[in-house]
């Protein structure tokens, strides 16, 4: 029995791969038909839960999984021209162009790949919950270990929902086996943050503190495998957006701070720190590390290998120094950052993009994706080779730093601008600037502490596909693009550098605007699925 319900499992996960490979949008199909019933033992069940990671990592390993922060003000990709405003730039980038100029078609490759890597996770985690309902009462002496896994499933499972509600208004709610999508409806999107709620406080009661479920040969530092910090983290940063546009339920700032607070109080029984340097985050020596909250690891193995990271190094760099000129530095924001610590490990700050880049695009680099660089007169070392993109990098879904600056901004947004509040902002400043030209610690005489919090966010995650999200929930994306123009950087002929991307402006300036925050659901969708139509 044990070998039948094993080979369920991984016929289920073949099944539903081939379902997203071949693009078969409409799940109402006789050859989709997972099995149902218990697992036969604890060991089927971590089998089980392991796929779910598996469906994670090789959705999250190319940028496709984070499309939507190229429309944010720190992101840009390749231009249809060269600098010269002329010559015509050949490459594979229009998907993510379409996101940067706020113009993005229902056909968009790249959205109905978002879709598919999001459900299949969903999917995955719908059949390691329901086939280890009964697992506790089965085997009461391996409680523990079941626990953990079923609290890892609902907190996958609502990492993939909140993550499509990032980049849809409403989603599809699915918890069906066999689904049968035309038969669907579109909740709310309070009652999908509800949901998404639920499995997240459910993951709480059942994680342990710190998870050490072995996945891969990684360890427990970094953890690769949530524990109850990591869901009450999560369900933080669920809350801000839910305080946020558009449901703008602000009584979810108190219960963001009220966590955020109890995550820095017992951080100690999370093994979250941050670490003294923050540029140190992006060496590869570091990919596992205690200030991630959650991270997502990668090996690299073989070719066309599953586990790896491919979002990092050539995806970052310029095609003329070998690169793919997918992902660059957004120009005024470059110029903008302040200067410190943290801006020389967040850009490659000693590139003279200018120059070095005057017949191919002049962007700047992000030192977060191309790994670090040290040049020394003519020779230059490379963690990451200029042209290499399979990598072991780890994703920080979530790190601890942004636990401080939740609190902070969900305090003082909630009513309660604390000291312990304005000291969680200045935990993250202490690390970030040159004490010798910014005044570092603030507090109540210095400027509202939410918006405040806000501008650390800004600088803290750029390049890490989160500005987006801070600018919707917010409402700021008019006045942050309207702000995007290149303001002192010149080319050789002291010509302000031309804005690779620029925004599409139709007559109705939709691109602006809160109608055009979410994307419509994939054209495939709806077309099988009309009822899924908002």
């Amino acid at each position: 029995m044990k070998n039948k319900v094993f080979k369920n499992i991984l016929v289920y996960f073949s099944v539903s791969a081939i379902i997203v490979s071949c693009g078969e949008l409409d799940l109402d199909q006789g050859e989709f038909n997972p099995p149902a019933g218990e697992f036969e033992l604890v060991s089927d069940f971590s089998a089980s839960v392991t796929g779910i990671y598996a469906a994670l990592n090789n959705g999250s390993r190319k940028t496709t999984y984070y499309i939507d922060a190229w429309a944010g003000d720190d992101i840009t990709t390749a231009s249809t021209l060269f600098s010269d405003g002329v010559t015509t730039f050949a490459n594979n980038k229009e998907d993510f162009r379409e996101f940067d100029q706020r113009s993005v078609r229902p056909t968009n490759s790249r959205l109905i790949d978002h879709w598919n890597d999001n459900f299949k996770v969903i999917r995955n985690a719908n059949f390691s919950i329901q086939n280890g309902s009964t697992m506790v009462e089965r085997f009461p002496d391996e409680e523990e270990s079941i626990n953990a896994l079923t609290g890892e499933a609902h907190f996958l499972r609502a990492l993939a929902y909140h993550k499509m509600l990032r980049m849809h208004n409403r989603v599809p709610i699915i918890e069906s086996l066999d689904p049968v999508l035309s038969g669907l409806e579109l909740p709310s999107r309070a009652e999908t943050y509800s949901y998404i709620e639920a499995d997240l406080k459910r993951a709480i009661e059942l994680l342990p503190n710190v998870n050490n479920g072995p996945l891969g040969n990684t360890t427990v530092k970094g953890h690769t495998r949530p524990g109850k910090g990591s869901a009450k983290a999560i369900l933080a940063r669920l809350y801000m957006d839910w305080a946020g546009y558009p449901v703008e339920d602000v009584s979810k700032y108190s219960e963001a701070a009220k966590l955020a607070k109890e995550v820095i109080a017992e951080s100690a029984d999370y093994n979250f720190q941050l670490m003294d340097n923050v540029g140190d985050l992006w060496l590869l020596a570091n990919r596992f590390n205690d200030e991630s909250v959650f991270s997502l690891a990668y090996v690299v193995q073989t070719a066309n290998n599953a586990s790896e990271n491919q979002k990092f190094g050539a995806v970052g760099n310029s095609g003329a120094n070998g690169g793919w000129d997918e992902t660059y530095a957004e120009i005024r924001f470059f110029e903008d950052f302040p200067e410190g610590p943290r801006k020389d490990g967040t850009y490659l700050n000693d590139l003279d993009w200018i120059s070095e880049f005057a017949d191919r695009q002049q962007s700047p680099l992000f030192r977060k994706i191309t790994g670090p660089v040290e040049r020394r007169g003519r020779r230059t070392t490379r963690e990451i080779a200029a042209g290499t993109f399979k990598t072991n990098r780890s994703d920080f879904i979530m790190r601890y730093a942004e636990v401080f600056l939740i609190h902070a901004e969900a305090s003082a947004r909630s009513g309660n601008p604390s000291a312990e509040a304005w000291e969680s902002l200045n935990v993250i400043r202490r690390r970030s600037y040159d004490p010798a030209t910014t005044k570092i610690d603030l507090g109540p005489g210095d400027g509202d502490l939410a918006e405040l919090a806000v501008t650390e966010r800004k600088w803290e995650f750029a390049g890490e596909y989160q500005r987006w999200n801070d600018l919707v929930r917010l409402k700021l994306v008019k006045d942050a693009l309207s702000n995007r123009n290149p303001q002192v950087s010149r080319n050789a002929d002291n010509e302000l550098i031309r804005l690779p991307n620029e925004i599409i402006s139709p007559e109705s300036t939709l691109e602006l605007s809160t109608a055009n925050y979410f994307h419509t659901l994939p054209e495939q969708i709806i077309s099988a699925n009309p009822n899924l139509q908002e």
